[in-house]
């Protein structure tokens, strides 16, 4: 799933408009560090916003649903085009969808001023409206194959509603809709990753001489998906169910059988693949963790909540926004010490995270958790931010670079 770039920095004033990745990038690295800043805030200091939401559930909702929702859109409808070879969402239409998403942002901050429900619509809108419109890109440039690629967009839209139900007094069983969310998250992950993983990682091999590439699409690929989705779908639904908890474990097997295939250790020379494989892995540990949670008391759901969030999320998002901010804009698919920098740091805060099990030494790992965190996405922002505010290079500056 190689991405040509098809945005043309000259087809608007400002090079940011002129296709997803680069707004919506720039926004999910600044509202990562902003949000959780802001809750450590409240979690240390004891500071308290204007929103509905109590504090833990405010950091849930806008890591889930602002930070993560953002990069899923610039991935989304900056692959769209090269799956279609229709034009990029850029200019007006673009500018627009990113301050569908802003209001939502600060809606959800201060929710205490807004009725409910005004507040839901206006948080609600960008989610569903993506959805609306990269099925409608799918739909006129006829790629039916892509065409599951809406759906986890709309669970995620259904699941932020369910949050703002259960806000409301509803009967909605208690955390569904942040629960449902990660679920979507994460198979999207596992759908995504194996298409661009084994294949970045062949190219690389090619480029490298090797003699083992990664095999095709097969069966093994096919099983740990379904298990995947059946198990997250399942924990989502039914959190309790020692059934689903055997199936995550399995799905976490399966998985791990899977990326020993895209041989990952063969393109260790190379960061930009090797986040990658790193994020993939985290996928796996966070499976088997929370299936292990249903199943044992021992084991903190918490600890398993962070290794596919802090650890898959985090990782493969940044190993995600790095690539094709690069590629894209027509510079060299290597990593610098910079960008190696942001995903040791990245890791290192799942890391911390998970370590932070039980026993007094929890707060400092979460305080030291975030910091690395705050430290990895600021320096995607401050070394990024440049390259997705200016226009694509040309192919030549890029030649006489290598």
């Amino acid at each position: 799933m190689a991405m040509s770039d098809v945005g043309n920095a000259k087809a608007e004033p400002l090079a940011i408009w002129t296709i997803g990745f680069r707004p919506f990038f720039l926004m999910a690295g600044i509202w990562s560090v902003v949000a959780l800043a802001g809750w450590i805030a409240m979690l240390t200091m004891g500071l308290t916003l204007p929103s509905r939401f109590d504090p833990l559930t405010w950091h849930i909702h806008e890591m889930l649903f602002g930070f993560v929702l953002a990069a899923i859109a610039g991935f989304l409808l900056t692959a769209i085009p090269n799956w279609t070879g229709r034009p990029p969402i850029s200019g007006r239409p673009l500018a627009a969808l990113v301050m569908l998403w802003f209001a939502g942002r600060v809606t959800c901050l201060v929710s205490a001023w807004f009725p409910l429900g005004l507040a839901a619509v206006i948080d609600l809108s960008f989610p569903f409206v993506l959805c609306g419109v990269v099925a409608r890109e799918i739909m006129a440039g006829r790629n039916w194959r892509n065409m599951i690629m809406p759906i986890p967009v709309a669970v995620l839209g259904v699941a932020d509603l369910l949050m703002y139900l259960e806000l409301s007094g509803s009967s909605v069983p208690v955390g569904l809709g942040w629960r449902l969310g990660l679920a979507a998250i994460i198979v999207l992950i596992s759908v995504v990753g194996g298409r661009i993983i084994p294949s970045f990682t062949r190219n690389w091999l090619i480029k490298q001489n090797a003699s083992r590439l990664p095999p095709a699409h097969g069966h093994v690929d096919s099983l740990a998906l379904v298990s995947l989705l059946a198990g997250m779908v399942g924990w989502a639904l039914f959190p309790a169910s020692w059934p689903f908890g055997w199936l995550l474990l399995v799905a976490a097997a399966l998985n791990f059988w899977r990326l020993g295939r895209w041989r990952g250790a063969a393109a260790g020379a190379e960061p930009l693949l090797s986040v990658l494989h790193a994020g993939y892995l985290w996928v796996i540990i966070g499976a088997a963790l929370l299936g292990a949670s249903m199943l044992a008391d021992h084991v903190p759901q918490a600890a398993a909540i962070h290794a596919l969030t802090a650890g898959a999320i985090g990782t493969m998002t940044l190993g995600v926004m790095t690539r094709v901010s690069l590629g894209h804009t027509g510079r060299a698919l290597t990593a610098d010490r910079i960008t190696a920098l942001i995903y040791l740091l990245v890791i290192l805060a799942a890391i911390a995270r998970v370590a932070a099990w039980d026993g007094g030494s929890s707060a400092m790992l979460i305080e030291m958790s975030a910091v690395l965190w705050i430290g990895s996405f600021g320096l995607f922002v401050l070394r990024y931010g440049p390259i997705l505010l200016a226009p694509r290079v040309m192919s030549e500056d890029v030649q006489r670079r290598q």
